[in-house]
């Protein structure tokens, strides 16, 4: 049996968790309210604060969904009610990060500053502190989207091997190379 479907979800207080008939769960917490599509095969029963999703057999479909959706399901509780944040360094001679409410505005090396959107679902900070690398912090109670979005951020400018410059998440180890002159001996 999944080790991780088994387990059972805990809802904290002030969470409310409700299943449609055609297994669409919805989380109602103090930051907002997330849903999910089941698939219906898959049972979600709510008893004793406590959430806990079964599958009907062993088919090898089943067992990987039955992991996947308690997963999903305890994201999204924790989201509502801790939500979750994503840090980005900015590395680099001259690169700066800045945002006018949701707009992100990066100036990353290239001929032109890059403009990017942020979902209104996620909220954007940008810190620049003089002699330190700028921060880009993201916001949400979303996982899966907060991870998109950092993930496309960091996309524009990936952290080269050689400088280290570049887009990387915070505590990110990047595996430094050694240059052509490293190589002459």
């Amino acid at each position: 049996m999944s080790r991780i479907g088994k387990n059972p979800v805990d809802l904290p207080q002030g969470v409310t968790v409700s299943v449609s008939k055609s297994n669409l769960v919805t989380v109602k917490g103090p930051k907002g309210q997330l849903t999910q599509q089941v698939d219906p095969d898959m049972g979600i029963e709510i008893k004793d604060s406590e959430v806990q999703v079964t599958r009907p057999t062993d088919s090898k479909r089943h067992r990987s969904f039955h992991g996947l959706y308690r997963a999903l399901i305890a994201n999204m509780i924790e989201g509502v009610t801790n939500g979750y944040a994503h840090n980005l360094e900015v590395i680099g001679v001259g690169y700066r990060a800045e945002n006018k409410g949701n707009l992100l505005i990066l100036t990353l090396g290239y001929s032109h500053p890059i403009y990017f959107m942020v979902p209104e679902e996620v909220s954007v900070e940008t810190v620049t502190a003089k002699g330190k690398n700028p921060i880009i912090t993201l916001k949400s109670m979303d996982k899966q989207l907060i991870g998109q979005v950092a993930a496309k951020i960091r996309s524009l400018r990936k952290p080269e091997p050689y400088k280290g410059k570049g887009i990387r998440f915070e505590g990110e180890t990047i595996r430094r190379k050694a240059g052509k002159t490293a190589a002459k001996k």
